[in-house]
């Protein structure tokens, strides 16, 4: 059913009384539908598109019927795809992937549908939030602290740049992390940012790459939703790419170094077996190279041994949970002390989800 039809379809709905309760819409039921929705194209190489790669492998799973829908606004677009779902397909459990999904939308929903599950990627679920509802993310600032240790090896001009979209937590997360990995090779390197101000703008995507590349950068990263304009564009320019959310390999075979990937099946697995037992809705699942959350791309061909070595020797230290990307003493790139000496913060630690700042060594602001 395409989007304008679930949409239009709802005003009859809404004409016969239609929120409340569904009443027991029981797990058991055969088979168990899941919603899934995109705010992009699910063949966008990059964040959508990862996520279309779990959903994919939840339609091959017994008992389970998939139905999916893309390009739904972060607006009350995505209240109205959610309801469709739940009254005309007949969906117990939704996964409404994008960040803007979450408040106020699926918070609004959710009161609505108590026996229905929402899971969302990236929110900050708190006790304050409907049981019904959960979030679920990844730790893929691991996979972000090695493309920096991979760039830092295959920077020539100690300038490295980060497209991205906008700065919330996640993303400063990402552009810190990705910052410190090149650091901890090339201590004077720096990172160059532009903040976009939207997940998918493809033209001011182009004008930031080239931006950079102009400023000097030579080894690109990125977080926006769809990474095929910053990959494509920096290739053209002659500079070299780590990739992000899935693999762009294919778009720049001789400029892709490496990438930081998701893989979404652990978590909409995790999640769907807890559905289907009956179980609690898990509120709250983070996960990073450790648990499957995520994985780091194929090393392109023109990446070093000596490079390899490094990432591959602080992936494993990060796998045994014996490395640390945020540690003291850490300052901020205006100066401020942010972690003091001696203190850790841990991938579990909150703080680290409420980030504000960028570090040292950042050229850019929030």
């Amino acid at each position: 059913m395409t989007a304008f039809n679930r949409r239009e379809s709802l005003k009859t709905l809404a004409a016969l009384g239609a929120a409340g309760s569904l009443g027991p819409l029981a797990w058991a039921q055969k088979p168990l539908t899941v919603g899934v929705i995109y705010v992009g194209p699910r063949d966008d190489y990059g964040y959508n598109q990862a996520h279309a790669q779990a959903a994919a492998e939840l339609k091959k799973l017994p008992g389970v019927k998939v139905v999916e829908e893309e390009n739904v606004p972060e607006t009350a677009a995505v209240q109205k795809t959610m309801t469709g779902m739940i009254q005309q397909d007949g969906a117990s459990l939704l996964f409404p992937t994008s960040f803007g999904y979450f408040d106020p939308h699926i918070l609004a929903l959710a009161p609505k549908y108590p026996d229905v599950r929402f899971s969302h990627c990236g929110g900050l679920w708190t006790e304050k939030n409907p049981k019904n509802v959960g979030s679920f993310f990844g730790y893929i600032d691991e996979c972000q602290f090695l493309n920096g240790v991979i760039a830092g090896h295959m920077s020539k001009s100690g300038k490295i740049a980060f497209v991205a979209a906008k700065p919330i937590p996640q993303v400063l997360r990402n552009i810190n992390a990705f910052t410190l990995g090149a650091r901890s090779v090339k201590p004077n390197i720096t990172c160059h940012v532009i903040f976009t101000g939207d997940w998918s703008m493809a033209v001011k995507e182009a004008e930031a790459t080239n931006s950079l590349a102009d400023q000097g950068c030579d080894v690109f990263t990125m977080h926006v939703d769809g990474p095929k304009v910053v990959v494509e564009t920096a290739a053209k320019r002659g500079k070299m790419v780590c990739g992000y959310h899935a693999s762009q390999a294919k778009l720049a075979p001789n400029a892709y170094l490496t990438g930081a990937e998701w893989n979404w099946l652990t978590a909409y697995k995790t999640i769907l077996e807890a559905a289907q037992a009956g179980k609690p809705h898990p509120n709250f699942l983070r996960g990073g190279l450790k648990e499957g959350y995520v994985k780091t791309s194929a090393y392109g061909p023109m990446v070093t041994d000596a490079a390899k070595k490094q990432a591959d020797d602080i992936k494993a230290k990060m796998i045994a949970g014996s490395f640390d990307i945020f540690k003291g003493p850490l300052k901020d790139n205006k100066g401020k002390e942010v972690i003091a000496a001696g203190q850790v913060q841990k991938q579990t630690d909150l703080k680290l989800e409420q980030m504000n700042y960028l570090v040292d060594g950042v050229v850019g602001s929030v």
